[in-house]
């Protein structure tokens, strides 16, 4: 039985938590992010809805809108004035990606890029009922960014942010899901979401609902799932898999999709297998040729090499402990999200001053860097994060080691999402080390 259900069977309204008031959860509770998205629910959102069920929570539940987030005024800034280019921006119409050429152009002497978002198609597009998408906002609208980054700390997960804006009665996309859970957002009008059981559960990246296309459309003819309206302030959260679509009721519908790009236990599984495959390269045995006169499209005559090849792959994934994989699963979590947006004028003027005063005190850690210290054999080490690598000293590592050890802030500030940011450990530097450390974009001022 999903979240909805239950609601309808106890009387409630589909998705709204009994006897709350907007504002009513405390401010400084743990995962504030995912708290201003889900409210009260997010104290059990890990074990009882996390990839397993829809969940609505209306805009009363929640301690504010989403209006700062994105507004019909950023929209018409982002497509008129800040040169977009895609694939920032796609169109779609009742189920049909636009090509870009249909709304794009040239940007004038100076800037004749050609593949710019022409507000002046766009115009014309919305008004004949297509609907708008603003891909990567979680790279390209500072509320959206801090968002973005909160909500991945709160997560574990790495997240992306699209708006879809869409005129009167229009449907921009047909029934399908996605390949990552999604949280809706309503910033404006009213839209209108039918929801139906997966035809695929928990779908990895590489199996779009485009290769269950027959079962999708045999589902979507069923009575829906969920059939529910949201308003501006209301949030529904979606798992991978479920299908979905929607349409705009009465007036412009603008609504926000944070895509959650879940880990999984596939993705563990593919690093074991590589690092077993690395260990299997140092087998004398496995790197043999096969006899002359292999045939290997024929499964007898590799039988033999076969049940080699697989004992010896199966001892080696045996021996992979979790350790063994952290490095390249660190690498993964670096790459799939940036750190805390840095100016490199900003960045130069902090180097500048620390080398004149000798003072790093006014410096902090750059939040949502991912950054360890590898150390080497000599003593010396590597600072590896989001800002990418930086070698250390031998006598370098103990004061980074403290600088990334400081204590995590006071839960409630849900654009923090990184270390203490009031001492961040940097007083304690050296000048020299300080100096470095901003301009490799460690430190940033406070």
């Amino acid at each position: 039985m999903t979240a909805l259900h239950e609601d309808r069977a106890a009387g409630r309204e589909p998705g709204r938590p009994a006897q709350r008031s907007r504002g009513a959860e405390d401010p400084g509770a743990a995962l504030p992010a995912l708290r201003r998205l889900v409210g009260p629910a997010a104290d059990g959102f890990a074990g009882s809805t996390w990839g397993e069920r829809p969940l609505l929570t209306r805009a009363e539940d929640l301690p504010r809108g989403f209006e700062d987030l994105l507004s019909a005024g950023a929209v018409d800034e982002l497509v008129s004035r800040r040169g977009l280019r895609t694939p920032f921006l796609r169109v779609a119409k009742q189920g049909s990606t636009l090509p870009d050429r249909s709304f794009t152009a040239g940007g004038g002497v100076g800037a004749a890029v050609g593949d710019q978002v022409s507000d002046d198609k766009l115009v014309h597009l919305f008004a004949d009922g297509s609907t708008m998408v603003l891909q990567g906002l979680h790279r390209t609208w500072p509320p959206l960014v801090d968002l973005s980054q909160a909500l991945a700390a709160d997560l574990g997960h790495p997240v992306q942010v699209n708006a879809y804006v869409t005129p009167p009665q229009s449907r921009g996309f047909d029934d399908h899901y996605d390949v990552h859970d999604v949280f809706v957002l309503q910033v404006e009008g009213e839209k209108r979401w039918r929801i139906h059981e997966p035809v695929h559960p928990r779908p990895l990246r590489d199996q779009p609902w485009t290769a269950h296309r027959a079962a999708v459309e045999e589902e979507a003819a069923r009575e829906p799932l969920i059939d529910v309206v949201l308003r501006p302030g209301d949030c529904l959260y979606l798992p991978r898999g479920y299908l979905h679509a929607a349409t705009a009721l009465g007036g412009v519908s603008t609504h926000l999709t944070i895509g959650v790009h879940a880990w999984t236990r596939h993705a563990l599984a593919d690093q074991l297998v590589r690092a077993a495959l690395a260990d299997l390269a140092e087998d004398e045995e496995v790197r043999a040729s096969l006899p002359l006169g292999a045939r290997v499209e024929d499964p007898a005559s590799t039988a033999d090499d076969l049940e080699l090849v697989r004992d010896r792959l199966l001892r080696a994934v045996e021996a992979v402990d979790a350790a063994r994989l952290a490095a390249p699963l660190g690498a993964q979590v670096r790459a799939n999200q940036r750190a805390e947006p840095v100016g490199p004028l900003a960045q130069l003027r902090a180097a500048q001053e620390v080398e004149t005063s000798g003072d790093a005190g006014g410096l902090v850690l750059r939040a949502h860097l991912a950054a360890t210290v590898e150390e080497r054999p000599d003593g010396s080490a590597l600072l590896r994060s989001r800002a990418g690598d930086l070698p250390l000293a031998a006598e370098d590592v103990a004061p980074v080691r403290r600088l990334l050890d400081v204590d995590p802030p006071a839960v409630g500030d849900e654009t923090a999402g990184g270390r203490d940011r009031s001492t961040g450990g940097a007083a304690d530097l050296g000048p020299d080390l300080a100096r470095r450390l901003v301009l490799a974009g460690v430190l940033v001022p406070r």
